[in-house]
């Protein structure tokens, strides 16, 4: 195997799984077809077009029969041939998805192949692989699921059977993953959300959240932090419409890059075409043109919560995770060439404090120029050069690089959250745009008179609001912390009748403090209401009786702690406003 870096020869021997994989489901199914079967993050998958529907049990026994391929330790070989062999070879096989391929590698003007060989599987591959079978660890891999997938992600195009699996360097490796994924079952916010009556969907908006309640008052929360965060740092707050003229979406480039996400609207007689936006950046835009700007009144923060409506396929969706509509904590900072350092280590600095009252570890990444830029490659070069000084300011040698993954118009730094089960989420983005502003032709007037274009800064730091709440109800696994939690607090007397007054004269001091209270006077026992308390996650519980009401107290219940605490009632409310306001 060639020399290369840990995060290379994972990925190769991941690569090599998912061929032994294939070699398994032909030994299974001599006439299965092949499609694809990438490396993929913490694994591999491969495509087929299999004689029958597979079900659970056959990942069993398709895993001993991988064991065995590799115990045999077939070498890897790999033979360079041309177009016309590679087609006859693959069209002999009956492997008409790789003919496919190589007809369109044979369009791309390709007069040669690579094929891969192991045992007596062949395929057409690029490579690397590893030198051979046995070099995979036995004990360190696992076929996790099964599901649909169209030849070629068309739904026109017949749909193949996916296998997903996960690999790893050892079993220990593979054991705490597989742990993280139990975890993360439990953690699901799909069912926490129910459970909690937090949201919903329904098939007459699909993509598209109902919050309830008690959902909207952690959205709101959300929503008002973010507001607050941005004041010290001079943000202005504007509003546009949510559906644009294409025209718009034509001059931004969105309608080359996006056209296919976005949602359109015609009106009536059919003389006008409207998008609803799948992007934030046009409306600030034209804010901003709407007057001629100085020097001086650079740089211009204009901060939008700004709903955005993106074309999703129903199989790409997952709950808050993944969406069709959603308000995106959005962003759009104008400012002159030599602010660029300066105002990108201010959003950094935003980002540091949005992010600190949620204990998310976090690591900035550099995106570089993706292969459809727009714009001259020298200035995306100068851009990549100005991202790269800050962040080596900023954090040493402690970032990452994503090759290629910018916006199609401006390189950018983004950041990658590590939630409590070590799980990460892309989540903020600082994009720097020279290209935009030229497009609609921005300006403002220098200190020297002249006219001159301002730079653009897109930025976001949540994401979305919807998709940040998803994080978080997982991060926290329902357990929200006092701020963010839609009840508080819950009052329970021992006996309504006895003690009910007390409970609501308790409850009235701390509503008129702010605080998210309830009172549970229910018929159910004493120990039932508590249970049902703990179980909706609410961090604190305060039971009050003859002896609380006698000495003005209450006893308290800490979420997650057995210990029972008497506080007077002054105590308690210094104790859960200090928490809400300082957000511990």
């Amino acid at each position: 195997m060639t020399k290369s870096n840990p995060i290379e020869k994972i990925e190769i021997l991941r690569h090599s799984t998912s061929h032994v994989l294939a070699a398994a489901v032909l030994e299974m199914f001599p006439e299965a077809k092949f499609a694809i079967g990438p490396a993929i993050e913490n694994g591999f998958y491969y495509d087929f077009d299999l004689p029958r529907t597979l079900i659970p049990e056959d990942l069993e026994i398709i895993e001993e029969k991988m064991k065995n391929i590799i115990k045999a330790n077939h070498a890897f070989e790999r033979a360079e041939i041309s177009i016309e062999e590679a087609r006859s070879d693959f069209e002999k096989l009956g492997q008409y998805y790789k003919v496919e391929l190589i007809n369109d590698l044979a369009k791309a003007g390709n007069e040669k192949v690579s094929v891969y060989k192991s045992g007596p599987f062949v395929d057409l591959c690029s490579g690397p692989h590893l030198d051979s079978t046995g070099e995979i660890p036995n004990d360190s891999f696992k076929l996790t699921k099964i599901s649909g997938a169209y030849w070629r992600g068309d739904e026109k195009n017949k749909q193949l059977q996916r296998i997903y699996g996960v690999a790893f360097a050892n079993k220990s490796d593979l054991k705490d993953y597989l742990h993280m994924l139990e975890e993360a079952e439990k953690r699901d916010h799909r069912k926490i959300g129910k459970e909690l009556d937090l949201f919903s969907f329904h098939d007459v908006a699909p993509g598209m959240p109902f919050f309830h309640p008690k959902g909207s008052i952690i959205y709101n929360e959300l929503k008002n932090f973010w507001l607050d965060s941005q004041k010290e740092f001079n943000y202005d707050m504007v509003l546009c419409p949510s559906m644009l003229d294409v025209s718009m979406w034509k001059k931004s480039g969105h309608w080359d890059h996006y056209k296919d996400d976005m949602y359109f609207v015609q009106n009536e007689k059919g003389e006008k075409q409207f998008a609803l936006r799948p992007m934030d950046c046009p409306g600030a835009i034209l804010i901003y043109n709407n007057s001629l700007k100085s020097y001086r009144d650079l740089p211009l923060r204009y901060a939008e919560p700004g709903l955005i409506t993106r074309k999703e396929k129903s199989g790409q969706l997952g709950g808050l995770l993944r969406v069709q509509q959603f308000t995106q904590d959005d962003a759009h900072i104008f400012i002159r060439e030599d602010q660029v350092e300066s105002e990108i280590k201010k959003v950094v600095q935003l980002v540091d404090k949005i992010y600190k009252p949620f204990g998310l570890e976090y690591k900035a990444f550099l995106s570089t120029r993706p292969n459809d830029f727009m714009g001259e490659a020298s200035v995306w070069e100068k851009a990549e050069k100005d991202l790269k000084k800050i962040l080596e300011e900023l954090y040493g040698e402690n970032y990452g690089l994503k090759e290629k993954d910018g916006a199609f118009y401006g390189p950018k730094i983004d950041f990658q959250l590590k939630d409590a089960i070590g799980r990460t989420w892309q989540c903020a983005t600082i994009q720097l745009d020279f290209q935009m502003p030229l497009k609609f032709d921005c300006k403002y007037i220098d200190n020297d008179g002249k006219e001159k274009v301002p730079v653009l800064i897109h930025r976001t730091i949540m994401g979305s609001f919807e998709r940040f709440m998803g994080i978080l109800i997982e991060h926290y696994a329902g357990a929200f912390p006092t701020w963010l939690s839609p009840v508080q607090t819950i009052i329970v007397p021992i006996s309504e009748e006895k003690f009910g007054a007390y409970a609501l004269s308790v409850k009235n001091k701390l509503s008129a403090l702010g605080v998210r209270v309830e009172v549970d006077a229910s018929a159910e026992s004493l120990g039932k209401r508590i249970r049902n308390a703990e179980k909706q996650k609410i961090p604190y519980i305060l039971v009050v009786g003859e002896k609380e009401m006698e000495a003005g107290t209450v006893t308290i219940r800490e979420r997650n702690n057995p210990e029972q605490v008497a506080l007077k009632i002054e105590e308690f409310v210094e104790k859960i406003t200090s928490e809400i306001r300082e957000k511990k």
